[in-house]
């Protein structure tokens, strides 16, 4: 039987995990699951063939973000002109008066969305605003769960958001900042039915898929869904659900990522999932399976496993 990578793939409690391909290397840039005050690094993990993982420890912390005190989730990362940016939630900043304000605890009242940038996926990363990115909250979204997608015009587009609000923005030519639209708006909200967070896009075949988290990231309810449109800009109708639950492996499946190969049709999600039995509210680990479409376009349901998947090397011919 041909080795597979096995699920987890790698040691560890952690969950959102973005999956990326730079150079010749697959990268998986995880939250770290603890609790909140524990949540103050970021590792990462590379791979030539999807199966064998290397871990990067501590690439980023709050020793190098200094105003990043705690919780800091849900990382996303893209090259852009030879740098890596590693984008970030952090504090689980809160609303003035919302549920979760604490007169007595102010570390959640700053923070939000950070970018650090480094010469190498490995880092080191330093701190690329010295503050963040997104800090207020537009069209009640919580500034949390942040993906950047490159369209085929070179247009970043960036989508974000927790509390059930997802919002899109067009990041500027040095990431500092958004270009507003037309009408002066710097976020517009695209939240479709059904989504709670972890928002991601990519393009296959002209196609533009959202997908998101729905359900409660603590219990088993937690699942991913998607749409289709022509246009990263939406409008997007959700089509239905591809990875849920499935008690004869595991649960709380959900906040996830797509790795394509280079130069192939190819396509993986990466995901985190309850193991069962579950040993605690953080015990989330990452796996990785097949994501195959249908003829229309559409995506089959999600098979989770315990093999994870096959060898992959990115090929040198393939661009």
């Amino acid at each position: 039987m041909a080795q597979t990578s096995g699920n987890p793939i790698f040691e560890g409690w952690y969950a959102d995990p973005e999956g990326v391909v730079f150079g010749k290397e697959y990268w998986i840039y995880p939250t770290f699951s603890a609790k909140y005050t524990d949540q103050v690094f970021l590792d990462a993990f590379s791979s030539k063939d999807l199966v064998n993982w290397e871990k990067h420890s501590r690439v980023l912390d709050t020793s190098i973000v200094k105003w990043a005190k705690q919780a800091i989730w849900a990382p996303a990362a893209i090259e852009k002109d030879g740098k890596y940016f590693l984008f970030f939630s952090a504090n689980d900043v809160q609303r003035p008066g919302g549920p979760m304000w604490d007169t007595e605890n102010d570390i959640n009242h700053y923070g939000g969305i950070g970018i650090a940038v480094a010469e190498s996926p490995s880092g080191p990363f330093r701190d690329y605003l010295e503050k963040p990115l997104v800090s207020d909250f537009y069209n009640d979204a919580q500034p949390i769960d942040q993906f950047v997608f490159k369209d085929v015009d070179g247009t970043h587009y960036f989508f974000y958001g927790g509390w059930s609000h997802c919002n899109m923005g067009i990041l500027n030519d040095d990431f500092t900042g958004f270009i507003p639209f037309e009408d002066g708006e710097i976020f517009k909200e695209i939240t479709p039915e059904g989504y709670v967070e972890g928002p991601l896009m990519f393009l296959r075949n002209n196609t533009y898929y959202l997908m998101w988290s729905e359900g409660g990231w603590t219990n088993d309810t937690y699942k991913v869904a998607y749409a289709m449109g022509n246009s990263p800009r939406g409008p997007f109708k959700r089509i239905g659900t591809i990875l849920e639950a499935d008690r004869s492996i595991a649960t709380g499946a959900g906040h996830n990522s797509v790795i394509q190969v280079p130069g192939t049709d190819d396509w993986y999600m990466i995901y985190h999932r309850r193991p069962i039995p579950n040993l605690d509210r953080d015990h989330r680990v990452v796996c990785i399976d097949k994501m195959e479409f249908n003829a229309d376009g559409t995506i089959k349901n999600i098979i989770m496993t315990f093999d994870g998947v096959a060898p992959q090397l990115i090929s040198t011919s393939k661009k």
